[in-house]
């Protein structure tokens, strides 16, 4: 059996790749759970029980490169161990040849922990999601700072690099990978398959859940509108 999935990707064969918040990357095949989880696989950090205060997801989403089919290649959002004490989330690419993960490495390493999913776009652009909720931070705006990661949507290259019409890209005290800001934790992204827009789901402000359909450098107004 699973234990709290988290997410999963449909491979061309319709086997299908299914991360385990306890940090396992899963495979069923023909319906059928596979015993062993993928080797290869990154080192999670992972604690606490799902949607409680405290609780830590050790891998989140996974997305297969547009190309997958001639490059095999898988990412992950995982939370990434630093110390003992210390975590953060990054973004983990690697071939996957049916049973393993070879080659595998971070593309990108994200300033602070919490959720995070990831989407391709039909421009070949990895879009990725951070939490929108740091209480670390003293700005109690950050979501909406330009020059921090949190509250954020992140466009990058499919090997982690930052494009350059990226919306902030070159600009002073703006972070070149910020796609779109004023975000609190985003619970979903996805492509629309027919206009090819980027559909995002997150926890709103009091009173409702948001559901944007991203323009770049566009600002959803998190915390303070």
């Amino acid at each position: 059996a699973l234990e709290f999935p988290w997410s999963l990707a449909f491979l061309p064969d319709g086997t299908m790749l299914v991360t385990e918040r306890a940090g396992r990357l899963r495979v069923i095949r023909n319906g059928v759970l596979e015993p062993q989880p993928v080797s290869g696989a990154p080192v999670s950090y992972w604690a606490g029980e799902s949607g409680l205060p405290g609780a830590v997801h050790g891998y989140m989403d996974v997305a297969l490169h547009p190309q997958f089919t001639q490059n095999r290649l898988v990412y992950l959002s995982y939370t990434k161990p630093l110390d003992e004490k210390r975590r953060t989330v990054a973004i983990a690419r690697g071939r996957f040849d049916g049973k393993a993960l070879t080659e595998v490495r971070d593309i990108f390493v994200l300033d602070a922990a919490g959720t995070s999913r990831i989407a391709f776009g039909r421009d070949g652009k990895l879009y990725v999601t951070t939490t929108g909720n740091d209480p670390a931070d003293k700005d109690p705006n950050f979501p909406q700072n330009p020059n921090k990661q949190g509250g954020k949507v992140l466009r990058l290259n499919d090997d982690g690099s930052i494009p350059a019409d990226n919306p902030f890209a070159g600009r002073a005290n703006h972070r070149p990978e910020v796609y779109t800001l004023g975000h609190r934790s985003s619970l979903g992204l996805a492509m629309h398959p027919g206009t090819g827009e980027m559909w995002l789901n997150e926890n709103g402000p009091n009173g409702g859940d948001e559901i944007n359909i991203l323009k770049a450098g566009a600002n959803y107004g998190w915390p303070l509108v």
